[in-house]
């Protein structure tokens, strides 16, 4: 299934890399737990907490009992509002049954002395009070719904101005909340992000940087998880401060990373193809020369008659391509041993260690 050797290196890798994350994984949920049992870095702030307890609680008392009647005014309206729908359409009905009677009704005597007449029209009349007691009661409970409106409505401005009152030391208490998690958060974070630059500087080719390097992730995440968000604001100046100073250090440190890179590169050049081809790797150049360009200077290689690449590197001079010493074929001048006939090789390329 595997037609290269280097499979399993390449496998290697992918496992050390899925070691590196799950260990900063386990970091990760256990630096959180750390964080989130640690006193004082949940701690809940609350304006209720800086008014006078005895207001807070008479205020408290006088807006339950408030809710109280209104929920209760409110219950009984509705049963009157039902009452008065009732009252209103007994009487509606009547009426218009007596106006039909009347209507259709054929007496000798006056319709106004007779005794049937009276009964209904005193019947009616009942109706009506009762309409009208019950639209009497459902106008006093709106006016006393009104009441408690009023005076819900005045309540809330005495909490109001409670809450006017203390925010004042609420917002001192909160500030002074912040800046203690974030000193605590600090505390913890900044040992880590210094351990972690250590390791990154001296034990990037230690056999255990796999473990290293999910330590420096783990630190990675609680600098900018655990630590950052609750960086104090001051209106977005100190966030915006710490972001001038970040980018300058991260940019002084590139730019003393690139001049190194560039006396190294200037230093390299100086030294004898020999002294250059020990520096490189074998898997390095055999990549490099595969992607086109110089294992020594990193410079795309030329290409002579016909398309094919030069021998040696237009740019720094470095021998790219020879012939076997036993049967003459060209080769890759890194090859330790000739592709033809599989002869030991002889040129430069037999001083460059090779790579396991």
């Amino acid at each position: 299934m595997f037609k290269s050797l280097r499979v399993p290196e390449r496998l290697f890798k992918v496992a050390l890399w899925v070691v590196s994350i799950v260990f900063a994984s386990f970091l990760i949920g256990l630096g959180g737990k750390i964080v989130g049992d640690l006193p004082g870095v949940d701690q809940r702030l609350t304006i209720d907490q800086f008014i006078d307890p005895a207001q807070l609680a008479r205020s408290r008392a006088v807006r339950d009992s408030l809710n109280d009647a209104r929920q209760a005014r409110d219950a009984e309206r509705e049963r009157a509002q039902l009452r008065l729908t009732a009252a209103s359409n007994a009487y509606n009905s009547a009426r218009q049954s007596f106006q039909n009677w009347i209507a259709t009704r054929r007496a000798t005597t006056d319709p106004r002395q007779d005794p049937e007449v009276i009964g209904r029209t005193r019947e009616l009349d009942g109706l009506q009070a009762g309409q009208r007691a019950a639209q009497s009661e459902v106008d006093s409970l709106d006016a006393e719904l009104l009441r408690v409106s009023q005076a819900t409505t005045a309540r809330e401005r005495v909490d109001s101005d409670l809450q006017h009152a203390a925010e004042g030391r609420y917002e001192s208490a909160r500030f002074r909340q912040e800046l203690r998690v974030f000193g605590i958060r600090l505390a913890l974070t900044l040992p880590l992000l210094v351990l972690a630059g250590w390791l990154v500087a001296r034990k990037r080719r230690s056999e255990y940087w796999p473990l290293a390097r999910g330590f420096v992730l783990f630190a990675l995440f609680a600098f900018f998880v655990e630590l950052v968000p609750y960086l104090p604001s001051y209106g977005g100046y100190v966030r915006y401060g710490v972001g001038v100073v970040a980018s300058a250090i991260a940019g002084v440190y590139a730019i003393r990373a690139m001049r190194r890179y560039l006396a190294q590169r200037a230093s390299v050049a100086e030294q004898t193809e020999d002294e250059r081809r020990r520096t490189i790797g074998y898997e390095t150049a055999l990549q490099r020369v595969a992607n086109g360009v110089c294992p020594g200077c990193e410079r795309a290689i030329a290409t002579g008659e016909g398309g094919k690449p030069v021998n040696f590197c237009v740019h720094c001079g470095m021998s790219l391509y020879d012939s076997c010493g036993s049967c003459g074929a060209r080769k890759n001048a890194f090859f330790h041993f000739c592709p033809t006939c599989g002869a030991h090789a002889t040129g430069p390329a037999a001083a460059t260690p090779a790579a396991v």
